[in-house]
């Protein structure tokens, strides 16, 4: 256990920043579409909602209907249009149909292609979280290789800290991988 305040400090960031990565991740995840009905795709589009800029699911309730087609009913049927912009000029890339009451936002079959397409994606998003948790470990290191340039930390509690920052990061990209397997895996089921 590191006694120095400094280090501990420098740990607990490390650990907060490296969690944030992968959740973010996961969460960036959660909006790409696997050929079924996700309403985390519509968490990123904004609608004019009484002159402010609302996520379609702050204004209407958004329910998946026979695993391929989002039911959106918005709260105040006057924004119906607004919603239907909005997803338009948003690039989900799937046509809403209006009813005057409801849109339908009907997630086609996903082609092979697109499957591989959308799995390059995934891996691109993976290797973009690594990198990020990477940069995390190189602040880290420099935090302690400065305790220990000005005599705050000793050689020995260095050597420690520097070996729980790297179990830290494997740890982190152990979840990223399984994080990316796991979207892949649900991303090439047919």
């Amino acid at each position: 256990m590191i006694e120095n305040e400094q280090a501990e400090e420098i740990l607990l960031i490390l650990d907060d920043k490296l969690t944030k990565t992968v959740s973010v991740l996961k969460e960036e995840y959660s909006a790409v579409r696997a050929g079924r009905a996700n309403p985390h795709v519509l968490d990123k589009v904004m609608v004019d909602y009484y002159g402010a800029a609302t996520p379609v699911p702050q204004t209407a309730s958004v329910s998946v209907q026979e695993g391929r087609c989002l039911v959106i009913s918005p709260w105040d049927v006057s924004i119906l249009k607004d919603i239907e912009k909005a997803i338009q000029i948003s690039n989900i890339g799937i046509t809403p149909t209006n009813d005057g009451k409801v849109i339908r936002l009907v997630f086609p079959e996903l082609t092979e292609e697109r499957r591989k397409d959308l799995t390059k994606q995934i891996r691109k998003m993976g290797e973009d979280a690594k990198v990020a948790a990477r940069n995390t470990r190189r602040d880290a290191m420099e935090g302690v290789k400065k305790l220990k340039n000005d005599k705050t930390l000793s050689e020995d509690e260095a050597a420690s800290c520097e070996k729980e920052i790297e179990k830290a990061v494997a740890d982190a990209v152990t979840k990223i991988d399984s994080a990316v397997s796991a979207k892949e895996k649900e991303i090439m089921t047919v």
